[in-house]
């Protein structure tokens, strides 16, 4: 009988029978709801079985139904984890390539290449810089780092990692009426305007790149704001004095990708491993200025 039955129709009855619904079954498999009530009709046929029966405008199991969904579930879970292990059979020991904003790249992941290269994980990193949209084919991209300031799209697996921690900062004791900014955030002062007036009223001079700004203050031209984890090593170093810690709300750091995460056990390990690592970042530099998280806000409160 096996080589009469066909996948297809075990994938159609499946769906039925965790709706409830041909309609939905339809829907989420994107064919008419002829295509599944035909598949089905087929099953029962092959089985000489009715597989399910009509209760108040829904699709019930019958027993025999009730035999079939748990075959079903079995099967399916199998072929998933199996498609699964090739797929990671076919990452192994392949580098993963990870696009990721330049500052953030140059200041932050880059002096840790060296400490996740010796953890010995089987795979290495490829670190290309860009930001912005993204398109992971034509890029040959693997996951990216961005912040959630523009529209990835539905089609993107996302997971956020760490919420954006910004420091006003500036390289003397005397202050300066000059704030740096970055044009690569271009709604980055309008929100001053809103929730920082006084910070707004400083001398705006704009320069194309975070760590344009941040090589500016150092020189003495003005004050900057950037992420925490941009001046991380300046402010281990106390090249800079922290003027104010700035919380924007809904702004953070994502891992994204074209497919799951799950499906790669490469995205899974650096996920897990750029997620502890940018929050012991972020929890040093909170705790050594006096300030506490917007997690650790919502505690208090």
């Amino acid at each position: 009988m096996i080589e009469r039955l066909s996948l297809n129709s075990l994938k159609f009855f499946y769906y039925v029978a965790i709706e409830g619904s041909v309609t939905i079954a339809a829907e989420r498999l994107y064919v008419t709801q002829s295509a599944v009530s035909r598949q089905i009709k087929n099953l029962e046929d092959l089985l000489n079985v009715a597989l399910f029966e009509r209760k108040n405008k829904s699709l019930v199991l019958t027993a025999e139904g009730k035999v079939l969904l748990d075959c079903c579930q079995n099967v399916f879970n199998q072929l998933d984890h199996c498609v699964i292990s090739i797929k990671q059979q076919k990452y192994k020991n392949n580098n993963l390539i990870l696009s990721c904003e330049p500052t953030i790249s140059m200041k932050w992941l880059i002096p840790r290449m060296v400490q996740f290269n010796e953890l010995n994980l089987g795979f290495g990193i490829t670190l290309l810089t860009g930001g912005g949209p993204l398109d992971f084919q034509n890029q040959e991209i693997d996951i990216a780092i961005r912040r959630n300031d523009f529209a990835w799209g539905e089609h993107i697996y996302s997971t956020k990692i760490i919420d954006e921690f910004m420091f006003l900062v500036n390289s003397n004791q005397q202050g300066s009426s000059n704030l740096l900014l970055s044009t690569s955030r271009p709604k980055f002062k309008n929100y001053l305007a809103k929730q920082y007036p006084v910070i707004s009223k400083l001398n705006t001079i704009e320069l194309d790149h975070f760590y344009l700004c941040i090589e500016a203050c150092l020189s003495g031209l003005g004050q900057t704001i950037a992420s925490g984890f941009m001046i991380e090593h300046e402010l281990d170093h106390d090249f800079f004095q922290v003027e104010q810690c700035l919380h924007f709300d809904d702004s953070a750091y994502y891992l994204l990708a074209s497919s799951s995460i799950e499906e790669d056990h490469r995205k899974v390990i650096f996920r897990d491993w750029l997620i502890n690592e940018m929050q012991q970042t972020q929890k040093n530099l909170l705790n050594k200025f006096g300030f506490i998280s917007k997690q650790q806000e919502l505690v208090a409160e």
